[in-house]
């Protein structure tokens, strides 16, 4: 299997697509690399790069 990047949301709205609405769109359109491609990502694996992504995009923020 080769590598894949696809964007957030698409793993978001394979494993997770309730919690769609509680994402920002940048955070949605953020790519990610899959070292094994998203068929055959397991859902723990899913929840995890969603964990990573939301921090990453909450370490990028500004504190007012």
């Amino acid at each position: 299997m080769e590598m894949e990047t696809v964007k957030l949301s698409q793993i978001v709205m394979k494993w997770f697509p309730e919690m769609i609405p509680f994402f920002r769109q940048n955070e949605l359109n953020s790519m990610i690399v899959l070292r094994d491609g998203l068929s055959i990502l397991e859902q723990d694996d899913a929840l995890e790069i969603i964990q990573f992504s939301i921090c990453e995009h909450q370490s990028q923020t500004p504190l007012h």
